[in-house]
């Protein structure tokens, strides 16, 4: 494989680009109008225009996409994450070209990507489920009754969701018409696709994911858990790994679950097998994300594994190079997303232009991140800016390293989650382990985040006045000051 086209854009991209650049293989960007300037089309060893902005008209326009890798000879196309990484189509069209689909088979894909397949494919695999149904519930009276005998409340999930989409809890029966009718319209606009199901909605859950990695000889390897559970909207915002409620009994039976759920599906490459954990220990299987994930990473900190460098040997046909008793487990790594959204108004976008700056720096800390200081964050895509990764000798260590980074991560021009992400990483609850899914619901109060602005506000201005220079501050700083924009 001597030149890989990346079909994706911003951090992902150039953090594909660099794996690619290390084991000496040619890159080949794609790109929006918008994106023209960013670092990972200036990094590429070639770049492409493939449309406007929005992602029907760029990122996911199948046909210019291929046109793009036929022209330059590209051995193998790498999806990452979003966009077409999970598309059984765009999968099905590069194989037929003769080009590596960096990925899962096109039958693991389909698979896993409806969330009923998925059930019922690992049910002669004894992975272990939430209660519920495994069938399309069409029927409104049907889905009542299904649900007074599970027992409220109850999840009512699209079948081809993802990211919170088509999604409802009902803690009564007086909530299931509306709710159930919600559910349905939602999946019909997010997915096309309105199928729905039932299950027991697992309470006090914590959200953990094992990552598993299967070549195309039939090994398959769990490399242990991330700890996901500090989310808003059903998605994610902070990752760590291990998870520090998984003792190596429960990692055991989690990772041999994961690698059955893989085997289910004659898996290829690198994946991800998602479960709730209850607060007695029991886990159950919720799905599998059939592409490499955002907080890879923590993985990579703890393993000393390139996942990217990975998923390229597995492509080329190469056996995996370790046991699963080679697996290592170093350290503790936590990572923070830090998306352009504003914590005091629910998380909405808050985007901006980056009037300055300044990523951390030492030892164990890892920016991946897409974008420069002057950069405007555009409407059209996520407005993730980047993930801070850091990695401690323990826990302890990862915990005070990472509340140190945050400190150091500068940014100015709108608001980000780096505030809430410390304020969530210092809080009692994830300290000891004991927070769950509802950590923002039960703990978060944008109050808690004023009331540091205000401690905060004149060393910040100081800060940014020192940095920037006058002009700039007063361009940045047209919202009242926030010290969660220039982050100390």
């Amino acid at each position: 494989m001597k030149k890989v086209l990346v079909a994706n854009r911003g951090e992902i991209a150039l953090r594909i680009m660099r794996t690619l650049k290390s084991m000496n293989i040619k890159s080949v960007a794609i790109y929006s109008t918008i994106d023209a300037d960013a670092p990972f089309v200036k990094f590429a060893d070639e770049a492409y225009c493939v449309g406007e902005p929005a992602p029907s008209e760029s990122y996911l326009n199948i046909d210019k996409i291929l046109e793009v890798a036929i022209q330059t000879n590209t051995d193998g196309i790498h999806p990452a994450y979003g966009f077409l990484s999970e598309n059984a189509e765009f999968a099905q069209r590069v194989s037929d070209l003769g080009i590596k689909f960096i990925g899962p088979s096109i039958e693991a894909i389909n698979v896993m990507g409806d969330k009923l397949d998925a059930k019922q494919a690992v049910k002669a695999f004894d992975v272990p489920m939430v209660p519920g149904t495994d069938e399309e519930i069409l029927d409104l009276d049907l889905g009542k009754k299904i649900a007074a005998e599970i027992g409220y409340p109850i999840l009512i999930k699209a079948s081809a969701g993802g990211g919170g989409k088509g999604m409802r809890v009902i803690e009564h029966d007086g909530e299931f018409d509306s709710q159930f009718k919600r559910a349905v319209s939602e999946a019909v606009s997010s997915f096309g696709n309105g199928a729905v199901f039932i299950e027991k909605f697992v309470q006090e859950p914590k959200h953990i994911e094992i990552q598993v990695i299967a070549d195309q000889h039939g090994n398959v390897l769990h490399l242990n858990e991330r700890e996901c559970s500090i989310q808003r909207r059903h998605q994610k915002v902070i990752e760590e790994a291990p998870s520090p409620v998984v003792d190596a009994d429960l990692r055991k039976k989690m990772g041999d679950a994961a690698i059955n759920v893989a085997r289910a599906c004659n898996y290829e490459g690198v994946g991800t097998v998602e479960f709730l954990l209850d607060k007695n220990k029991k886990f159950y299987f919720l799905e599998m994300n059939t592409r490499l994930q955002v907080e890879h990473p923590v993985t990579e900190m703890i393993t000393g594994l390139d996942l990217v460098e990975e998923q390229i040997k597995v492509a080329r046909g190469e056996k995996l190079g370790y046991s699963q008793e080679e697996v290592q487990l170093n350290g503790h790594a936590i990572e923070v997303r830090v998306y352009a959204e504003d914590p005091e108004n629910d998380f909405l976008p808050d985007l901006g232009s980056l009037v300055h700056y300044k990523r951390p720096t030492g030892l164990g800390v890892r920016v991946d991140d897409g974008y420069e200081q002057g950069m405007t964050i555009p409407l059209t895509y996520d407005p993730m800016i980047a993930k801070l990764i850091v990695h401690g000798k323990n826990r302890e260590e990862a915990i005070e390293k990472t509340i140190k980074a945050i400190s150091d991560y500068e940014i100015a021009g709108f608001s980000t989650t780096l505030g809430f992400c410390r304020y969530a990483i210092d809080h009692a609850a994830f300290r000891d382990g004991s927070f769950t899914i509802n950590f923002v619901n039960e703990f978060f109060k944008p109050e808690v985040l004023r009331k540091e602005i205000t401690t905060d506000k004149s060393a910040a201005a100081l800060k940014l006045f020192r940095s920037l220079g006058k002009e700039q501050v007063k361009q940045s700083i047209k919202a009242p000051l926030s010290a969660w924009k220039i982050n100390r």
